[in-house]
């Protein structure tokens, strides 16, 4: 049976925080600060009620949290270059009226765990530790929050609600408040224990290096970009690239079968997992497995399908190797081996003619266990595959770009080796082997041979570019291609109307279906009787990027009211 650390929804982690959804304060003759906190065990069950928060994997019932998109629902997770949807999600229009994410409550319980651990009995090393976890947690909140908004108030105590001065501060600067992240992170690298708890499925310190690797290649990258700011880049690109390649230079993880990672019923020995949420019939389940099997996707755009190379490693637009995207065959010929891992190649799914049609033709299964789907664990809200948290993966491709990006910004030169311990043992996994990258003169070649490809944004330098092609096709609908759009500034890429290879599909033509099934179809095309499809034909519903204050979210009137009736000015963000 599976280890459960995330099966166990415990009561107690509540009772000295707020607003707490799905969970009910105990009574307080039963725990108070004076019963609760008097043993580790009990710091570590509130520790636990963090988890998911921050580490909800394929999410539980009929969700899947950040991971992939279906139709019907039209989420977020959509809004982006990789999908195509019917109606594309449109960028946030109007200021919420509350909600909208402005909130410190978690912030609040994370300064309460670490105000608390000083009073418990144990020794220097578990405090030390377990303080470590709550900076490890509250950096990871902190970052959302500043991921979201840009400027937050910064709190590192709890408040009273006579504290008022505190509560309503002037929100602080979102690099003070990434320095603060970081100086948590540190910390947390320092303390927290090298092993603890159920293996992979417990915060530790590989976890913190990870988080530390993501967050702060995300604020690195923003602050080139957005501000301008090449000294602040720098401090937190290093900071990226240092996590990363402690990470690396451990020897812990390697790389096994790709599809492996997202489709089994146990991750607990995949050596390339760092964290992982586990789910179990009666328990614990997602509907994630059954959406890329039984219900209509939301289709991989024409753009990201192009985006995979051949597989001698060259782009598309220049490799003797690429058959064309004349039919499934063509497209899918003589490609990098993550295409099949992630999409299905021998058939395609339409609109009139497959009841788990995909919107573009091209349908997923990357998260789908071929040995269960019939079954009940396959059904449904049944699924009971396992969820990658963080992954080896992901923090080889994020050394990558930190490494490269540093450079530009006054770090070391971006190297060979560079590339040797990040791009090129991505493609050195078993059943991908494409031929590794290589660094000419500050230029990506192949054997030698330097390339461009044509499709390259000429705002991107040719090594970047790959790069972020390597980012995009190895994490391809895990939650991350919104995020990187907004933090390289480049939410342009969305634009369904300025881009119109991300609202098309597969290129079909109806004379190679039945009279019968040409009547079903229920396409639009390019082209009258041939052509490729067109997911949204309405013009109504394109999606156009045409305000830049898009890239933060709007704060909600009632949190502005609420500062306003304190006479403080809570200032929205520009644009809204």
């Amino acid at each position: 049976m599976k280890t459960k650390i995330f099966l166990f929804i415990f009561f107690t982690v509540t009772c000295f925080s707020c607003n707490d959804d799905f969970l009910e304060t105990p009574p307080e003759a039963l725990l108070t600060d004076e019963t609760y906190w008097t043993r580790e065990e009990n710091v570590r069950t509130f520790a636990t009620g963090f988890y998911t928060d921050y580490f909800a994997g394929y999410g539980s019932g009929n969700t899947w949290a950040n991971y992939f998109a279906q139709q019907p629902l039209k989420d977020a997770q959509a809004l982006n270059d990789d999908f195509a949807p019917a109606v594309p999600v449109a960028f946030t229009l109007t200021v919420p009226g509350s909600g909208g994410g402005w909130t410190f409550t978690r912030v609040r319980r994370a300064n309460l765990f670490i105000e608390r651990i000083p009073t418990v009995p144990m020794s220097d090393e578990a405090k030390n530790h377990w303080t470590g976890v709550g900076c490890f947690f509250r950096g990871m909140e902190y970052a959302d929050l500043v991921n979201r908004f840009g400027d937050v108030p910064w709190y590192e105590k709890t408040l009273t609600e006579t504290e008022t001065e505190e509560l309503y501060k002037p929100r602080d600067s979102r690099t003070f408040v990434m320095d603060k992240v970081l100086a948590d992170f540190r910390y947390a690298v320092e303390n927290v224990r090298v092993t603890d708890g159920a293996a992979k499925q417990a915060v530790n310190k590989d976890v913190v290096l990870a988080f530390m690797s993501r967050i702060f290649l995300f604020e690195g990258t923003w602050q080139k970009y957005h501000l301008n700011n090449t000294t602040k880049a720098a401090e937190y690109l290093e900071a990226s690239k240092w996590a990363a390649d402690q990470i690396i230079s451990s020897g812990k993880y390697s790389l096994g079968n790709y599809r492996d990672v997202f489709s089994s019923l146990s991750l607990a020995n995949n050596p390339e997992v760092i964290l992982y949420r586990a789910y179990e019939t009666g328990l614990l389940t997602h509907a994630l497995m059954s959406s890329n099997n039984n219900d209509p996707q939301i289709g991989a755009s024409k753009d990201v399908i192009e985006s995979y190379l051949a597989e001698d490693g060259l782009p598309i637009k220049i490799s003797p190797l690429y058959q064309g995207d004349r039919g499934i065959a063509n497209v899918m010929a003589n490609r990098d081996p993550r295409i099949y891992e992630t999409f299905v190649s021998n058939t395609l799914r339409l609109n009139g003619l497959n009841v788990n049609y995909s919107t573009t033709g091209y349908a997923t299964h990357k998260f789908l266990n071929e040995s269960v789907k019939n079954s009940l664990e396959g059904s449904l809200s049944s699924n009971t595959t396992d969820a990658p948290i963080i992954r080896y993966g992901e923090i080889l491709i994020n050394y990558a770009e930190a490494a490269a990006e540093l450079a530009t910004v006054g770090g070391p030169a971006f190297i060979q080796a560079d590339l040797d311990k990040s791009v090129n043992i991505l493609r050195a996994r078993p059943g991908i082997k494409l031929p590794g990258l290589q660094e000419e003169g500050g230029l990506p070649a192949i054997n030698k041979i330097i390339y461009d490809d044509p499709e390259r944004d000429p705002s991107v330098p040719s090594m970047i570019w790959e790069i972020r092609r390597e980012r995009r096709v190895e994490l391809i609908f895990e939650g991350f291609r919104l995020n990187d759009l907004r933090r390289w500034k480049k939410l342009e890429y969305a634009d369904t109307q300025a881009n119109p290879d991300i609202n098309r599909g597969a290129w079909i033509s109806k004379a190679d279906y039945s009279a019968t099934d040409r009547a079903k179809l229920k396409v639009t095309l390019t082209g009258t009787d041939e052509g490729y499809i067109i997911p949204a034909p309405n013009a109504a519903n394109q999606r156009i990027f045409n305000n830049p204050r898009v890239y933060l979210n709007p704060l909600p009137t009632d949190q502005l009211k609420l500062y306003q009736d304190q006479g403080v000015e809570l200032p929205q963000n520009p644009g809204w």
